[in-house]
């Protein structure tokens, strides 16, 4: 079995809680990056599928949009999120259309890499939620990964832009899972189909104390396929890449959707994990890296042995230091801020 049988370039660029694009108008350094990095990334591993980002609520106008630029040439599926019952201005029932609205914008095929129901208020709608999600769109998409396993943890900050400002909407995000933040389990998880048709996304962050114990619960239900991420903004910590492969170690039961996001600070345009990047080489070089060391041709072993290191830090320092001198002062001396507050 491979480990990893994908990899997800981005999560929800067309929102502005995970991409800047008051710092990138249009999305056009963003469909440029997306096609950098598959480059990089191919010709390490010309076999491995490429999927664009996941699409917030679908959207098949910002779809249309990477079509343009001729984005869809340099992928080879899209992937799509939607929370109807919380978030989206669409009925549930709609997703067999989402789906097949995607298809027809992109050409390629569709993942659903996000979809889920929020037990805020009251379990039984989550419950019903996950069982209708499940009825309307198994067997129209290749990849149904349920948002989430676990519940968000309460002493942990969701990833939005207004944090409580936003009221229900911003408390909702801690109430996704099949399982609660300690571990003990929902009515939803008990409708959880253990024929490995539904896969499950699962964010495991920086020293994730529920790694252990989710793979547990994933092998006990025959999860087959899991949708996670590696942070680029991560890499630059101390002992970063022990981390990764640690975590990459642990899911080689799984077949992984790698999803690379989250700007280095000292790379970005402005110093946060939303902003684009100051030269999307530096996005190709670490995306070239993950599919070299999680995911070479012919790989048997989660870590590819001979890989090289990423980074080095004084000269990532320095790199800043020519990425800034380079960048006209203008650019990002007016372009407007928003709060947005990191996982």
């Amino acid at each position: 079995m491979l480990l990893i049988e994908a990899v997800v370039v981005w999560n929800e660029p067309n929102n502005l809680s995970h991409w800047n694009f008051h710092l990138d108008p249009g999305w056009q350094q963003f469909g440029a990056m997306v096609k950098q990095g598959s480059a990089a990334m191919r010709g390490v591993n010309p076999d491995l599928p490429i999927v664009l980002g996941g699409v917030s609520s679908g959207d098949p106008d910002w779809l249309r949009l990477q079509a343009g630029y001729g984005v869809m040439d340099h992928v080879d599926a899209v992937a799509i999120h939607g929370f109807p019952l919380d978030w989206n201005h669409w009925q549930l029932t709609e997703w067999p259309d989402k789906i097949r609205e995607a298809e027809e914008v992109s050409g390629k095929p569709v993942w659903v890499t996000e979809v889920g129901c929020s037990s805020f208020g009251l379990e039984e709608v989550a419950q019903m939620g996950f069982r209708r999600t499940v009825e309307l769109i198994r067997g129209k998409t290749p990849r149904i990964h349920w948002y989430s396993l676990y519940d968000l943890p309460p002493s942990w900050p969701a990833e939005t832009r207004h944090k409580e400002a936003e009221g229900s909407s911003y408390y909702r995000h801690y109430y996704l899972g099949l399982l609660r933040h300690d571990g003990t389990p929902k009515l939803a998880a008990t409708d959880f189909p253990v024929d490995g048709s539904v896969g499950l996304c699962q964010w495991f962050h920086w020293q994730d104390h529920r790694l252990h114990d989710a793979v547990t619960w994933m092998r006990e239900h025959n999860v087959q396929h899991l949708r996670t991420g590696l942070s680029w903004a991560d890499a630059y910590r101390p002992d970063a890449e022990a981390w990764f492969d640690h975590v990459f170690t642990q899911l080689w039961p799984f077949q992984v959707a790698m999803t690379l996001c989250f700007t280095p600070g000292h790379l970005g345009k402005e110093d946060h994990h939303t902003s684009p990047p100051l030269d999307n080489a530096d996005f190709a070089e670490f995306a070239a890296w993950a599919v070299e060391r999680y995911a070479s041709p012919g790989q048997s072993v989660p870590v590819n042995p001979k890989a090289r290191s990423l980074y080095d830090l004084p000269q990532m320092q320095r790199r800043k230091a020519e990425l800034e001198a380079a960048q006209p002062a203008a650019d990002s001396a007016e372009a407007p801020k928003e709060e947005v507050l990191a996982v």
